[in-house]
């Protein structure tokens, strides 16, 4: 055959196959619609040759909030929330992240001191604005935080002081003055205790030195002025100093908030052992009557770092040698607890998760629950 006729023969040939394909294809928009969504790439997968959209940063959640919390996230979305809207916003989220996620819980209360001080400042110090938000949430450390800044700005804090959480004259609110104490005597404990001691009742000065010691041992603010004035020749002499060197009233709470200082100094979140070796330092205090306060103490601070893991946390009071020990940690345990979580069926769910039955008698025990699960 001639290359000429050839080619022209195909020619026809395709022209006429071409027809057929048209004439027997469904040109209709649902046909369409579906080839397309065969042909499409399935949910969340890229499409061929295109580069994938950014979902944001590999540790976010759906809700932009990141995976793993610390404190200065926490810290930024707080202060721009309360900016935002006011503090009760602000303290209702807080509360929830820190009931979704317990580990927070190590750092809350000095986010709630930071809204606290904030508030009186956006406020213009008028304190029961300030106080008129629900204020319970990380152990009433928005509360603490807002009498430390009435204080540290008043210019007669030895009469204000006692103005300020009256006529309730609530616990949390003193304990809170007992904060604003060291940031008027500028971490002058001696000074501090004196202003203490202007409430007329011995429950609310020591109500007072509870606030003052945690914020002697354990200082919230990133401030210079708030540091620990804990010198190191006086502690290797005395490992509990300053605590039996106390008024009496005042050694208990003194020697309770001391091993937040020991947890503190010694590195807790990567050292777990620390929690036992706690325990053991707190023998110093035996021979001024301060080892049960200062396992207590303890008992407190490994539950309020690890509410995440209540078992683990009274296993660390389990490796204690002496019963009494053991029994006062577990204390401390309870207290912490029940302070974080004010329902009335808290005690018992702690008390439920401790597998130790030793340390679980001692949590019921402190309880006031019977001695056997319900």
């Amino acid at each position: 055959m001639q290359p000429r006729v050839f080619a022209i023969l195909t020619a026809l040939l395709l022209g006429v196959l071409g027809l057929g394909s048209v004439a027997v294809t469904d040109w209709s928009p649902a046909a369409a619609t579906a080839t397309r969504a065969a042909e499409a790439p399935a949910p969340g997968a890229p499409a061929a040759g295109a580069q994938p959209a950014s979902a944001g940063p590999a540790n976010a959640t759906p809700t932009g909030d990141p995976a793993v919390w610390t404190r200065s996230t926490l810290r930024n979305k707080m202060m721009a929330e309360m900016d935002a809207t006011d503090p009760g916003v602000a303290l209702a989220d807080l509360d929830k992240i820190t009931k979704e996620k317990p580990y927070t819980v190590r750092f809350c209360h000095p986010i709630a001191h930071e809204l606290g001080h904030a508030a009186v400042k956006r406020f213009n110090a008028d304190f029961q604005k300030v106080i008129s938000f629900p204020h319970e949430t990380c152990a009433a450390g928005y509360l603490h935080g807002a009498v430390e800044e009435m204080l540290n700005a008043s210019t007669q804090p030895e009469v204000d002081l006692l103005k300020l959480c009256a006529p309730k004259n609530s616990g949390p609110c003193i304990h809170g003055v007992g904060h604003g104490t060291m940031f008027v005597a500028k971490q002058d404990v001696a000074k501090a205790r004196d202003l203490c001691n202007k409430f007329t009742t011995d429950q609310n000065r020591i109500r007072c030195s509870e606030g003052l010691f945690m914020q002697l041992f354990g200082p919230d603010e990133e401030d210079e002025q708030a540091k620990a004035n804990l010198p190191a020749d006086k502690i290797a002499q005395d490992p509990l100093y300053p605590c039996k060197d106390q008024p009496s009233l005042f050694q208990s709470a003194c020697f309770f908030y001391a091993p937040t200082f020991y947890l503190s100094s010694h590195d807790y979140p990567n050292h777990p052992e620390v929690y036992a070796d706690a325990l053991k330092w707190c023998l110093n205090g035996k021979a001024s009557g301060g080892s049960v306060d200062c396992s207590r103490g303890v008992g407190s601070r490994t539950m309020k770092y690890n509410l995440d893991r209540e078992d683990w946390a009274a296993q660390q009071c389990a490796t204690a040698a002496d019963g009494w020990q053991r029994k006062a940690c577990a204390e401390g345990l309870v207290s912490y607890y029940t302070v974080n979580y004010t329902d009335g069926g808290a005690a018992g769910r702690l008390c439920a998760k401790i597998t130790n039955k030793e340390m679980q008698g001692y949590c019921r025990s402190a309880s006031g629950l019977s001695g056997s699960l319900d």
